[in-house]
């Protein structure tokens, strides 16, 4: 039986680029892994701000649609103060009419007070 030859020890040089070629590799996997961390840090802190924008603006219109309603619900106070008083006068002077009973003036008290709502 022969024995076979031992196997060709490896040029020097060729070592040496695969070192090389192995801390090159280290390198870019640490690059690597450095990126993924900093992409993944960037992406968490990007959610937390939207987040926030999200919070803020759902606060603020919030805010917005609650001075809306209280200016609409201002006006409306205004507007049925106003018809009060304006029917109120306009019972007023139909009642001391011209010494006719209350009962003979229903209809001229009525057309006064309802003559605002009439179609245009």
């Amino acid at each position: 039986m022969s024995a076979s030859p031992p196997p060709a020890a490896p040029a020097l040089g060729s070592i040496d680029a695969l070192k090389r070629v192995k801390a090159t590799e280290a390198d870019w996997e640490l690059k690597l892994r450095l990126a993924q961390v900093a992409s993944d840090e960037a992406l968490a802190r990007l959610r937390t701000e939207s987040a926030a924008a999200v919070k803020a603006a759902q606060a603020s219109a919030d805010a917005e649609r609650g001075q809306a309603v209280q200016a609409a619900r201002d006006e409306a106070d205004r507007e049925a103060a106003e018809i009060l008083a304006d029917g109120t006068r306009a019972a007023e002077v139909a009642a001391r009419g011209e010494g006719k009973q209350p009962t003979d003036k229903k209809d001229a008290i009525l057309a006064v007070v309802l003559a605002g709502f009439t179609k245009d």
